[in-house]
């Protein structure tokens, strides 16, 4: 307890002393939030190498070609996106002047302001990526910002600390590690403005302890993300698309697809393509292959191997893909193979909870209004995907279905775009971020009313006489 209350104390004199940084200088200069930008894009270039094996040695093994596109690269580009755009960003935004005001002089803009001090809560399946894509919009907005990465990803977590410790100074940017009471103790912190990236069940109370400091939060959550493949699909491209996002990063991704109707008669196929995309992907196997991610931890993988026992001892089609006809329980790591599960009961465990692993259930279809009303049951996903070339059909499904986001014949690489907000809605999340949309998330937006000079309001103030009666009679007609 005496060690917990130390570590809370030294965390609380991290925020006060960003906040008396900030208080002190004041909104940053462009070219400072041009050199915050750029020292953390050196950041990841310059240890690109040594960020990737310490996140395979947290994940057991994680392939470090997925780390340098979903983790460094990605990082890089978020922060690259913003550099070249927050001077435009950071223009005061001339708003309109009510009538007759305007014809006078008067002025009304919006300032971007900096909200002061900012806390990330970064999340351990893309430890490097979910750090830095909403630090490019906090540093873009002129903040300083204070980071709790995950204890899960240990060895990632401690050399981020590191490693911005040596390019930022504290009252810039920090890093504090710790597991959950250092987490708890985090939250508490009467912020600025708290992004929180993570499982909606911890969601939870991480919005009741910022609600404590009226701390404005962000959560980027999750969820069950369904996809649709539609009649007019091209089932193969479909199929290889759906694993590809199924597999990558082992299906530890917030807007993985999560479950998938599948036309009644175009199930089998959609099985066989599903196979063949997962054997062309890795055609010399799973536990041995250096392009395969392991699961982050024997609790995760015990979860996963739980959704699976119980699927078979109720009787569903569990379809394993193992194109090497591997053992997976003989293997060094926490690997699961790829596995389909073909029209689960709805009150199976990996039809409930967000599975977050290589498991994909099928849920066969007739008609497309059979999955817009199963989707629009449950609560709102982070992420929604179509697959076929059926306008109508695809028009219709994005405007009866509300989700954080959603991509058209593909998966995942919504998230990619720089330039579209990222965020949930509901039960996946409030607010969004990323490129122009992180800046405006972690802004003030100031509005400045400037009014003219000669005072032309004297009919406006008491005694009130015909000239103002006649100028409120034309401000109520219809």
């Amino acid at each position: 307890m005496v060690l917990e209350m130390a570590r809370a104390t030294d965390i609380r004199g991290h925020l006060d002393a960003q906040r008396a940084a900030f208080l002190r200088d004041g909104s940053p200069t462009l070219a400072t939030r041009i050199d915050r930008l750029d020292r953390a894009i050196d950041l990841l270039v310059t240890h690109r190498h040594a960020l990737n094996d310490a996140m395979s040695a947290d994940f057991g093994h994680r392939s470090r070609d997925l780390s340098d596109l979903t983790d460094i690269a990605s990082g890089i580009g978020a922060l690259k996106f913003a550099k070249a755009r927050v001077a435009k960003w950071m223009r005061p935004q001339r708003r309109a002047v009510e009538f007759p005001f305007g014809l006078f002089g008067a002025r009304a803009e919006v300032q971007f302001q900096p909200k002061g001090v900012v806390g990330i809560l970064s999340p351990w399946n893309f430890p490097v990526n979910l750090t830095f894509a909403p630090l490019a919009g906090v540093l873009a907005a002129g903040n300083r910002c204070m980071i709790k990465p995950s204890e899960f990803t240990e060895a990632t977590s401690t050399l981020m600390k590191r490693l911005i410790g040596e390019y930022f100074s504290a009252d810039e940017v920090v890093v504090v590690t710790g597991g959950p009471e250092v987490g708890a103790a985090f939250t508490a912190l009467p912020f600025d403005h708290l992004l929180f990236t993570g499982a909606t069940s911890v969601a939870r109370h991480v919005m009741r302890a910022a609600a404590e400091n009226l701390v404005p939060v962000t959560l980027e959550l999750g969820g069950k993300s369904p996809v649709i493949v539609g009649r007019s699909a091209d089932l193969s491209l479909a199929a290889t698309r759906i694993m590809a996002g199924k597999t990558m990063n082992a299906g530890q991704i917030c807007i993985a697809p999560d479950y998938a109707f599948v036309p009644l008669e175009m199930v089998p196929g959609f099985v066989a393509s599903a196979r063949h995309a997962v054997e062309t992907m890795y055609p010399s196997g799973l536990v041995s292959n250096p392009d395969y991610t392991s699961i982050i931890n024997r609790r995760h993988y015990d979860r996963i191997t739980r959704y699976l026992d119980e699927a078979r001892s109720r009787g569903a089609n569990v379809i394993s893909i193992n194109p090497a006809n591997e053992d997976f329980s003989r293997q060094p790591h926490h690997k699961v193979a790829p596995h389909l599960v073909i029209d689960p009961a709805d009150d199976l465990s990996l039809m409930q909870d967000e599975i977050f692993g290589p498991i994909l259930p099928i849920k066969p279809y007739t008609t497309t209004s059979e999955a817009i009303d199963f989707i629009n049951a449950r609560p709102r996903p982070l992420s929604l995907y179509y697959f076929g070339e059926d306008a109508k059909e695809r028009d219709t499904i994005l405007s009866r279905t509300t989700s954080g986001g959603a991509a058209v014949n593909d998966v995942i690489f919504h998230v990619a775009q720089e330039d579209l907000p990222f965020g949930g809605v509901g039960p996946s999340g409030m607010g969004s971020y990323h490129g122009h949309d992180g800046f405006l998330e972690f802004s003030h937006r100031k509005a400045i009313y400037t009014q003219m000079s000669r005072d032309l309001l004297g009919a406006a103030r008491p005694p009130y006489r015909a000239a103002y009666r006649l100028l409120v009679r034309t401000r109520t007609r219809r």
